[in-house]
């Protein structure tokens, strides 16, 4: 299959947080985490990839992260699972209960943390400032950073293999 094929099948998209959604920073104050930023284009990503395609997203991170649930919520993703240190089980879960193939999965991912999943997908992308070992694994390499919109910039190279603009 070519990649416009790849990603005409997906029914499913699974995000890392920190380094995609966000820039990677977060402030803390005398209380622990206090702010992280989300790109808006990002939410309209996931909300464009719902509406019009029935593509849900859902959140893998190893963050316990009041503000990652709280945008969740926003962007009304159920698939959210926080506090994750082993991704590859979480995703056969995933796989298993929703009774999906593994080719019909996105993933998004920055840091080698996400590379276990790699091979149970049907597309690994990575933001353009994701690290060099894991650009090198990635199918797709977004033009784009984490927190800046590459979330987006993925979801509509998904929408347009569908046919939809």
């Amino acid at each position: 299959m070519n990649m416009q094929e790849r990603l005409a099948a997906i029914k499913l998209v699974l995000t890392d947080c920190d380094g995609v959604l966000t820039d990677g920073g977060v402030y803390y104050g005398e209380t622990g985490e206090v702010l992280k930023k989300f790109n808006i284009r990002d939410g309209m990503g996931v909300e464009r990839l719902r509406k019009f395609a029935q593509v849900p997203t859902g959140i893998i991170t190893g963050e316990m992260s009041p503000s990652v649930k709280q945008r969740a919520s926003k962007l009304a993703i159920t698939e959210l699972h926080l506090g994750i240190k082993d991704k590859e089980r979480v995703l056969a879960e995933i796989i298993e209960r929703l009774q999906i193939k593994p080719n019909e999965i996105a993933y998004i991912g920055d840091d080698v943390n996400d590379l276990v999943v790699r091979p149970f997908v049907g597309v690994f992308f990575c933001p353009s400032d994701a690290l060099a070992q894991v650009k090198k694994q990635a199918d797709v390499v977004l033009s784009l950073p984490g927190g800046a919109g590459c979330f987006r910039e993925m979801a509509e190279m998904i929408l347009e293999a569908k046919g939809i603009n």
